[in-house]
């Protein structure tokens, strides 16, 4: 028998023939062990079912819990003379696999049907996708793969925090998969909050949850917020939740029920509120002559022929206005007009009341009726400012040449601006209208209670007026801060519902109004005015409405059509994470902002108000 040479390694003597020895001295000499480094797994071979810039790892046992789902791990290739080193990110697994034989070999498979315990050796296998190559510490596109055996390292909570910016003042959740790293949003920053945010889910997904702790955190971070309650399911934030699961939550995260300071709410007046206790309780009414004609007539839902007619009524109270000394009554709002731009406002003065009287006229001159009785004697009566000024009124109308006939059709615009008066909510003197001031006042919360009103119509005239008067004051605002923007007032509007202010039918139906949001979407970026888009109808927002927003909270999405649509629209977020959106649990999130570096899967946190209709 051959003679017998020994090798240490580790202290232990190993023993190889001499002609196995000569064959490991050819080869280089024995393979040293792998140090105790830190290292926790080591990258195997390719096979043909191998991705591109996907890597598999497998792990020891004892090593598993190091490398769960979404953890950051950096790769030391192996490539001889490279020193390259790879950062990665866990997307699949950890997968359990016996050491030595399939996991669905007969052996497991017949031990375990027939009730015995078989328990072979186990390692752990992951799929982790390259991020980048490190170069002199910084990331780049990376241009090999690593080397098979290369060792595999976890970064710690707070390399991964950085790598994946997730710092900030507001705090959304923990990142599922990781004990202690918190998901945060940076709240001064101008390139993320203002690129707009979606919330996008199921019934009982837990938006509403997110919602209010957002708005919790806005609060905190003393961003004003303006939130649109189609449910009235906000109007007790400003108390502690009282729900038993939430409450546990909140424990166990080591937080405490408490409500949101600052608040009030608003409501259409003549119409209630679900939280009518509320010390901050207001009523509002709208102007009319805030809101650009093309969106009432869009809103409203004029025929071609109705709105033909409608903008000729707006011509005359024009002319109407000026002859009678109403507006423009001085030099500064003559000159006012050369900037109006009645695609998006309204013309000053021209009050609803006005345009019933002007279309009210029309309808009867275009049916040849007459306007004085036998004894000269006025056969109507007028609702406006007009009323006493009928006969210059009727000279004004008498004067249109052009102006169109058919009778039906005036009295169609006649009975649609009627239906508007009887609401009252139109430039009421008992309640004020919208003090964007007020509104715009940092850290206050603004809950625009709408439950009262189940008419898509009148939500939407609200939305229109406020977003319109919320950008005109951040406007304003943001002249007056253009050298010193952190003084800027920070503002973010969230829409509850939005697929019933924007959805893809209602924006072929209503394209000026539309149009008038992307306006504000992309200039309110600028001026410091985000908006937050909230529905569980994610199907009926179009992809004109989807490119708007930059950030993305996606709670459970069962439709695959949905999912399949999102993906093309969310850049960042891993296949594997896409793949698990059906399946999310309530307060479960995919969350992508536009500071991170890829989407993660999130714990969002409970919300320590009261909610009327908890998830």
């Amino acid at each position: 028998m051959e003679n017998i040479h020994a090798n240490s390694r580790n202290g232990e003597e190993i023993q190889y023939p001499e002609i196995l020895e000569n064959e490991i001295g050819i080869a280089g000499g024995p393979i040293e062990p792998p140090s105790n480094d830190g290292r926790v797994g080591v990258t195997m071979f390719d096979v043909s079912g191998s991705e591109d810039n996907l890597i598999a790892v497998v792990v020891p046992k004892e090593h598993l819990k190091d490398l769960p789902a979404q953890s950051l791990v950096k790769i030391g290739s192996l490539n001889e003379g490279d020193g390259r080193i790879y950062q990665g990110i866990v997307v699949k697994g950890p997968f359990y696999e016996p050491d030595g034989i399939r996991g669905d070999s007969a052996v497991i498979i017949t031990t375990a049907a027939n009730g015995m315990m078989f328990m072979p050796k186990y390692h752990g296998r992951v799929m982790v996708e390259i991020m980048g190559e490190l170069l002199n510490g910084t990331p780049v596109p990376p241009r090999y793969r690593p080397m098979p055996n290369s060792p595999v390292y976890p970064l710690s909570n707070e390399e991964s925090t950085d790598i994946l910016n997730l710092n900030g003042e507001i705090i959304l959740g923990r990142a599922i998969g990781h004990e202690d790293m918190m998901l945060k949003i940076p709240a001064q920053k101008k390139s993320v909050l203002p690129r707009h945010i979606g919330i996008l889910g199921t019934t009982g997904g837990g938006k509403s949850t997110t919602v209010s702790g957002l708005v919790n955190q806005f609060q905190k971070n003393d961003i004003a917020t303006i939130l649109i309650d189609t449910e009235g399911e906000y109007t007790h934030i400003n108390q502690p939740s009282e729900n038993t699961n939430m409450l546990n939550i909140l424990e166990r995260r080591g937080l405490s029920a408490k409500g949101i300071s600052e608040t009030r709410i608003l409501h259409l007046v003549g119409r209630e509120t679900t939280n009518p206790d509320h010390n901050q309780s207001h009523e509002f009414t709208l102007h009319f002559d805030q809101l650009s004609p093309y969106a009432v007539m869009e809103i409203l839902d004029f025929s071609e022929a109705q709105q033909q007619r409608y903008l000729k009524s707006v011509d005359i109270g024009r002319v109407a206005l000026k002859r009678l000394g109403i507006f423009p009554s001085t030099k500064l709002e003559e000159e006012s007009l050369y900037e109006l731009d009645e695609l998006t406002t309204g013309y000053p003065k021209m009050t609803l009341d006005i345009m019933y009287d002007i279309v009210s006229l029309c309808a009867k001159k275009a049916g040849k009726e007459k306007m004085h009785d036998d004894n000269g004697k006025l056969t109507f009566f007028l609702r406006s400012k007009f009323k006493g000024k009928e006969e210059e009124l009727i000279q004004v109308i008498n004067s249109q040449e052009d102006l169109p006939g058919s009778v039906p059709s005036w009295r169609a615009i006649q009975g649609l601006l009627s239906q508007l008066l009887r609401l009252k909510i139109f430039d009421n003197p008992d309640a004020k209208p919208f003090n964007f001031d007020d509104l715009t006042t940092p850290g206050r919360v603004s809950i625009i209670d709408m439950s009262d009103t189940d008419s898509p119509k009148i939500r939407n005239l609200v939305i229109a007026e406020l977003l319109k008067g919320l950008m005109d004051k951040q406007n304003e605002n943001y002249g007056s801060n253009k050298n010193n923007e952190q003084d800027l007032p920070k503002v973010m509007v969230v829409i509850e519902e939005a697929h019933e202010f924007l959805s893809a039918q209602r924006v072929k139906q209503m394209p000026i109004l539309y149009d008038q949001v992307a306006r504000i979407a992309k200039r309110g970026r600028k001026r410091w005015l985000g908006l937050t888009f909230v529905t569980q109808l994610p199907q009926h927002l179009p992809d004109d409405v989807l490119a708007l927003l930059n950030n993305f909270i996606l709670h459970k999405i069962s439709d695959a059509n949905v999912v399949s649509r999102l993906k093309r629209t969310v850049g960042g977020i891993d296949e594997g994470l896409w793949d698990k959106m059906k399946n999310l649990s309530a307060g479960q999130a995919v969350v992508k902002f536009n500071h991170m570096t890829r989407g993660m899967l999130v714990a969002i946190d409970p919300t320590p108000c009261k909610l009327l209709m908890e998830d």
